[in-house]
């Protein structure tokens, strides 16, 4: 095959991975849903935050704040915005404190006051009562507030509507001021917001971002005024964002260093367009297979398996570094083949273990990276040999490299200091200060403290609850749980009257069971007693009893009308607060939560809780044993992993002391890792575990490859070169990874970043052509070709 043809091929090649990777881009469903990466819940506590984590309502609120204008500029700000988006059907609601009063509880609904209000539950409605009340209005209508008591007045004589909306305004509300909600200090308006979108789906979320940032830029003109916008659903955009951009640096570094290194390593142009396409057909192999498995494709999954650079470009280097004039490319292929064959081998069945996690997220990595490996290995031995050209100049005659041969011969052959290394490796490990795992999920965040704290002063502003412990109490229904939490009302007002907690809310307060309902109806007089009742209390007043009317007809319909419930809610403001503290289980079962504001007594709360039947759950101590737990499966895998992978070795081998060659140098580098990171004052997530398979899988190829050159001067030269490549490559791959903002890929760097290093050396220096490598000390004529 001429060289044209061989390059007319190679372009072709690229083309069509271009054209499948189009295809598969607009097929392709990523995902953010970090459930993906979770163990099955175990605990009561681990199902209630993991389903808060994806479709809860505190997923999906968003929470704003403007600033930089007068306090009657941004109130104008703060309605015009609310109007703009309040029926946008991105948002299931938007609140401002505008709507606190007589829209909380829409028109349809409010002969259904009687039914939610509490105040007939101690007082009946005689005429003593409507006659206090009567009398109450002809003040009321001298007041200032005549122009909002006199179009209810017809049909709600009582107000029991504006004592509903008053009832359920929180203790901890924010002030009011020009009619919409503002901070303490009058100095930033506040507004909130839930999208329909749930809280990890990145598509629904950056559409309501831009919805919000668009709406404020519509009513910002030239006032100066600024908006700050937080929550889960701001956070996930910014986040992608910064991982968009943060990719898109990553990869052009990448992909310069590539080129540039393979330019300097084989001073031909074509090496790396060679090189790329085994690469690329493992990624878009890898995406494909895991499409093909699963529902949609997890951002992590794209993230950590196109890493796999790291491993992948080592078949085609080692097959480069290896070709030489007077060799066949496909005589060099089969040469290397069984090593190459035995590390692809090895790190996949080591991957392979992730299948039986039950985690998803592991499953669809062990997929990815299995798939794309054996694409990688497969297209170097049965493609590239057909591309690339027979006369490649043998990297073995470089100067350079002769000289650093004799170099490394110079250093002394490590034999008992391994031992050592070892020991001390392991004191760090067990000595090192600080705690050695990472609980915490809200450290993997890449979200700036700043954010964080602004978060933490608009959820202060807006009076928002604790966020880290709920109050519990599950039924074999919703009624049933409404019904329970009821009961919990006479001890949470006992804490909130000896200050154990500021206030709580839950749903019965806007939605009572229907046992509360009909007690209240059965309270209702009928029609005649109710006229009569009305005509006593009228009676020497200046209304005229024709006026009430509509009074009349709303509570003869109360009566009549069935229980309201949480589907009859649906479209309402009531809606968001009811769905938000009453859960429906997917099958039989409720969960109704009760959320707690400025909790200062925690023993006491869960005393109460206890007492009443419910549960008080820390949701900071239910993430956390998630956590525990997940990386307890993680680790098992790891340790079948390490089983399988030695056990491949053994097979391959079959002699004790290659096998020690090729597993000691890997497993000495997993106790530096952990040693270099523990020194640090790093605690380890479960995002460095993976990565250490990643390193140790480096570690097999540099070992297997350094082990196959045997005593050969020429293959010595040859394998150096080629691991130096790799190792220079995915060093440049992994330490900018390591530099990365994004605590995940952060720590998958900088695992593998000092697993890269310490491979290499320690490979080289244990491998068997070391004795052979010292007994150069002079300068060796090349091998005749």
């Amino acid at each position: 095959m001429s060289a044209r043809v061989r390059l007319a091929a190679a372009l072709a090649w690229l083309a069509l991975l271009v054209a499948i990777g189009w295809g598969v881009s607009q097929r392709l469903e990523m995902s953010g849903d970090l459930r993906r990466f979770m163990p099955d819940a175990r605990t009561p506590a681990q199902k209630l935050l993991i389903d808060e984590l994806g479709e809860g309502p505190g997923s999906r609120l968003l929470l704003v704040g403007l600033s930089g204008a007068p306090p009657e500029v941004l109130a104008r700000q703060s309605q015009a915005m609310h109007a703009a988006l309040d029926g946008d059907a991105r948002f299931a609601f938007v609140a401002n404190g505008a709507d606190a009063g007589l829209d909380a509880i829409p028109e349809r609904l409010r002969p259904y006051r009687y039914l939610l209000s509490p105040t007939l539950d101690a007082q009946p409605l005689d005429a003593a009562y409507l006659r206090a009340q009567l009398k109450e209005r002809l003040q009321d209508l001298g007041s200032p507030a005549a122009a909002l008591i006199e179009p209810l007045l017809p049909s709600d004589p009582t107000l029991e509507t504006l004592r509903l909306a008053e009832g359920w305004e929180p203790a901890t509300a924010p002030r009011r001021l020009h009619g919409v909600w503002f901070d303490r200090a009058g100095t930033r308006a506040l507004l909130v917001a839930q999208t329909r979108a749930a809280g990890f789906d990145p598509t629904g979320q950056q559409a309501a971002y831009d919805a919000m940032q668009a709406a404020f830029a519509q009513v910002r003109a030239a006032t100066g005024s600024a908006m700050v916008m937080t929550g889960p659903g701001a956070f996930s955009v910014e986040i992608g964002g910064t991982t968009a951009r943060e990719a898109q640096l990553i990869g052009m570094f990448d992909g310069i260093g590539l080129v540039l290194l393979l330019l300097v390593a084989y001073r031909s142009w074509k090496m790396p367009l060679m090189g790329v396409l085994p690469l690329a057909s493992a990624g878009l192999a890898g995406l494909g297979a895991v499409a093909l498995l699963f529902e949609g494709v997890h951002g992590i999954t794209v993230a950590f398996g196109f890493t796999l650079i790291g491993v992948v470009q080592d078949y085609p280097i080692h097959f480069f570094s290896h070709q030489r004039a007077g060799v066949s490319p496909w005589a060099n292929v089969r040469a290397l083949w069984p090593t190459l064959a035995t590390g692809v081998v090895a790190t996949c069945i080591a991957y392979l273990t992730f299948l039986f996690s039950g985690v998803d997220g592991l499953q669809q990595l062990a997929v990815f990276t299995i798939a794309g490996l054996a694409t990688a290995a497969l297209a170097t031995r049965f493609l590239l040999p057909a591309l690339v050209d027979p006369d490649a100049r043998d990297v073995a005659d470089g100067a350079r490299l002769q000289a650093l041969w004799r170099g490394i011969a110079r250093l002394p052959r490590p034999r008992w200091s391994l031992a050592v290394l070892a020991a001390a490796c392991l004191a760090v490990v067990a000595l090192a200060p600080g705690a050695f795992w990472q609980n915490d999920l809200s450290k993997l965040t890449p979200v700036a403290p700043a954010a964080l704290a602004q978060d933490a002063v608009l959820r202060d502003a807006l009076g928002a609850p604790d966020v880290r412990y709920v109050m519990v109490v599950r039924a074999t229904d919703s009624d049933a749980a409404l019904r329970a939490s009821e009961a919990l009302r006479p001890g949470l007002d006992t804490l909130v009257a000896r200050g154990a907690v500021a206030d709580y809310d839950l749903a019965a307060r806007y939605l009572p069971s229907v046992a509360t309902q009909r007690a209240r109806q059965r309270a209702l007089p009928d029609a005649a007693t109710l006229r009569d009742a009305l005509a006593a209390a009228l009676v020497g007043s200046p209304f005229r009893a024709d006026v009430f009317a509509p009074f009349l007809d709303d509570v003869a319909r109360a009566r009549a009308a069935p229980p309201l419930t949480a589907v009859d809610l649906r479209g309402t403001p009531l809606a968001t607060r009811v769905d938000g503290l009453l859960l429906a289980g997917d099958g039989a079962g409720a969960t109704a939560l009760v959320s707690l504001t400025g909790l200062k007594d925690v023993a006491a709360a869960a005393a109460a809780a206890t007492a009443d039947g419910a549960a008080l759950l820390d949701m900071k101590d239910a993430s956390e044993s998630l956590v525990a737990e997940y990386r307890q499966r993680v680790l098992w895998a790891l340790a079948a992993a390490a089983l399988l992978l030695s056990a491949t070795v053994w097979y391959a081998l079959r002699t004790p002391s290659r096998v020690a060659r090729v597993l000691v140098p890997m497993a000495l580098t997993t106790l530096v890792i952990l040693a270099v990171l523990r020194a640090a004052g790093v605690e380890l997530t479960l995002f460095h575990l993976v990565a250490l398979i990643l390193a140790a899988g480096l570690g097999l190829d540099y070992a297997l490859f350094f082990e196959h050159a045997g005593d050969d001067r020429g293959d010595q030269l040859r394998t150096l070169h080629a691991v130096l490549v790799c190792s220079l490559m995915t060093l440049l791959v992994f330490g900018l990874l390591a530099l990365s903002s994004i605590p995940v890929l952060r720590a998958i760097g900088s695992t593998v970043a000092i697993g890269v290093l310490s491979n290499f050396v320690l490979s080289l220096l244990y491998s068997r052509h070391g004795d052979a490598m010292r007994m150069a000390r002079s300068p060796v004529p090349p091998e005749p070709r």
